[in-house]
């Protein structure tokens, strides 16, 4: 069983889309293990999305993750990367395949409702990130 971090991002919690972006996860036979809903400092969010410190878009996102509370997901599944992220749909929405969360939720390619770690050694990291050892269990 692999696990991976995702994350329901400001736009979507204020929105009120939490509920419906969690039964999508769960109905593509996927297990949320622990979850929590949190608000991120400026501080923290730049800690977090760190790899991108040197990019563009890094000012407006770490601004935009610290805006408001976000929920954090460890998700467990077989191939649970690959299979978030394609529930999840493309960074875009506008780009994003017909039914994906970011299809359905996101509005732009920043505020696109929700994040999902890319590779195995992401997950372990961004997981260890929000949870400790002991709630992953």
């Amino acid at each position: 069983m692999e696990k991976t971090l995702g994350i329901v991002k400001p736009d979507a919690v204020k929105a009120g889309r939490s509920g419906k972006i969690i039964d999508i996860i769960e109905n593509a036979g996927l297990k949320i293990i622990a979850m929590k809903k949190i608000s991120l400092s400026k501080e923290q969010a730049k800690q977090f999305y760190e790899v991108h410190k040197d990019k563009p878009f890094y000012e407006s996102l770490t601004e935009f993750m610290s805006s408001g509370k976000i929920i954090v997901m460890a998700i467990e599944g077989e191939n649970a990367i690959a299979k978030y992220r394609q529930i999840m749909g493309a960074t875009d929405p506008a780009k994003a395949e017909k039914g994906t969360i970011r299809n359905l939720y996101g509005t732009n390619i920043e505020h696109n409702a929700v994040h999902g770690s890319d590779a195995p050694e992401t997950a372990k990291e961004e997981l260890a990130f929000f949870f400790s050892k002991y709630e992953l269990l």
